[in-house]
């Protein structure tokens, strides 16, 4: 053991305090000695470029939902109670606390043919919303400079296809039936996503985007690889490339065992993909493609105990942080296991990288 674990004492120690969406009571963690600003070791850890530790979203990261900055509707997932709410397009959902998520609401069929999107889709106005007056709320209350700003820009193409057509099975009859209309619905939704990080970065830095657009099921891919060649990849190249162009890392969001787009995800030009882990064999994406993509997975221990904590941290590390390309979430509800699973994930990693790079 390279580094000190300092014991857990947050009389005696500079701490930080961090809440998020899921889990909106406060813990306190201590503050790290960062050799480099975590936004620096971010950038390193993205473009593979001997990152000084791990990066720790809890920890590392400022997270606002883009419905917070837009005011658009969004769901409450501290519910217990199922609710309703709109969407930035107007589409109506239905929060679903069971499943940890919100599901289209039943019923709800924002447009019934996309041959006819150019008159039956409304794409928001972004001078309606007051980005600037709750970008600025926002600053106010949570905006750390020392740390990555990083925000999620909610339903990608086929997400938001799906969302206006009433479902997958419909989504996914456009796409073999009307796949000119589909092509063309997408092109404009990429313009629109363009226009709308334009109008978010009028107001605030951005360090991170995460964008969601899931692309199967556990068992395979909603689509073929023809149906990503013809119509969904040029859409989410464009976006990640305008994105990227601004100086912003990009993650894609994409649940479903989609271990056949991974070539293709490679060339989007996502910096960190954010995939389902029970229907990936991601330490086995991380080895074939870990020089093309960046990755970022869960830490989640089978026991809340600080040796299985521990334990956990260790293999991850292993598994996932040879050569950066990886950052990682660790998020438990006990104050003094957080604690010293925040530091041990720290400490832990910069020994990591120190090996890796020569500095023992």
């Amino acid at each position: 053991m390279k580094y000190i674990r300092p014991p857990y004492d947050p009389n005696a120690t500079e701490v930080d305090r961090f809440s998020n969406v899921f889990n909106p009571v406060p813990l306190i963690v201590p503050k790290l000695d960062y050799p480099i600003s975590p936004k620096e070791n971010f950038r390193r850890a993205a473009a593979r470029n001997d990152p000084l530790w791990v990066p720790n979203s809890t920890t590392d990261m400022t997270n606002v939902m883009v419905s917070v900055l837009t005011g658009a509707g969004e769901a409450d997932f501290t519910s217990k109670q199922r609710h309703d709410f709109r969407d930035f397009f107007d589409v109506e959902w239905t929060y679903v606390p069971e499943a940890g998520g919100p599901m289209l609401k039943p019923g709800t069929q924002y447009l019934d043919d996309i041959t006819n999107w150019e008159t039956g889709v409304k794409f928001p106005k972004l001078e309606e919303f007051d980005i600037a007056g709750r970008t600025e709320a926002w600053k106010k209350a949570k905006y750390d400079p020392d740390k990555i700003t990083h925000v999620n820009i909610g339903l990608g193409c086929t997400e938001r296809l799906v969302s206006l057509l009433g479902g997958y099975t419909e989504a996914m009859c456009a796409m073999a039936l009307e796949p000119e209309a589909v092509r063309d619905y997408l092109d404009a939704f990429a313009d629109f996503e363009c226009r709308f990080v334009d109008a978010l970065l009028e107001h605030l830095d951005i360090d991170f985007i995460t964008y969601h657009d899931d692309w199967g099921t556990e068992r395979d891919t909603f689509f073929s690889p023809q149906m990503m060649e013809d119509l969904v990849f040029e859409p989410t190249k464009k976006i990640f490339g305008h994105i990227k162009s601004k100086g912003i890392v990009v993650e894609h969001h994409c649940c479903g065992n989609i271990k056949r787009f991974a070539p293709y995800m490679c060339q989007t030009g996502a910096d960190f993909m954010q995939l389902q882990a029970r229907a990936n064999d991601i330490p086995a994406l991380k080895r074939e493609y870990g020089d093309r993509l960046g990755f970022n997975t869960m830490i989640m221990p089978a026991a809340r105990e600080k040796d299985a904590i521990n334990e956990a941290i260790h293999e991850n590390v292993d598994t996932y942080a040879k050569g950066g390309g990886w950052y990682t979430s660790v998020t438990i509800r006990d104050n003094e296991l957080m604690w010293d699973a925040v530091e041990e994930l720290f400490y832990y990693s910069r020994e990591f990288y120190d090996a890796e790079q020569g500095r023992d």
